[in-house]
């Protein structure tokens, strides 16, 4: 199967719901980070003390929250990653679009908060490798669109 790519203006219109489910598995993986803390600190308060009563059921609970986060995290992502979008950091909300350019692959970059889609990069650069979108890509893309 060939791989999904992109034209700028494509991209730009999935980004509304891009943002709004990067959102979600963020949200989610708070979350899970919070419970395991939560599991750090009451193991080593059992630790210190030597044994505790710990409440069975409020434990339960929060397990059981934390397995619905990662389930969530897994099917936002997922989701994502079927529209050929990809997931590169989900701490800071970093996505990138195959796009050809040149009869080459590029990469569009967007991390959360960003308000539009401005930068790229090659396969090979990733993040720290962003480049401004110049005008040979946007006019490959005007052609690309017609």
């Amino acid at each position: 199967m060939a791989q999904q790519t992109f034209t700028l203006d494509e991209a730009h219109l999935l980004l509304p719901v891009l943002e709004s489910l990067l959102k979600q598995a963020i949200q989610a993986k708070k979350l899970v980070e919070q419970v395991d803390k939560e599991f750090q600190d009451l193991n080593h308060k059992i630790f210190l003390v030597g044994g505790l009563l710990i409440n069975i059921a409020k434990t339960a609970t929060r397990k059981a929250e934390r397995e619905r986060a990662v389930q969530k995290i897994k099917d936002t992502l997922s989701e994502i990653e079927a529209t050929g979008v990809q997931v590169k950091d989900l701490d800071i909300g970093l996505l990138d679009f195959p796009c050809i350019v040149d009869d080459g692959m590029i990469l569009l970059c967007w991390k959360l908060g960003e308000e539009k889609i401005a930068h790229w990069h090659s396969l090979e650069e990733g993040f720290k490798g962003r480049k401004l979108i110049d005008e040979n890509i946007l006019k490959q893309q005007k052609k690309r669109s017609n």
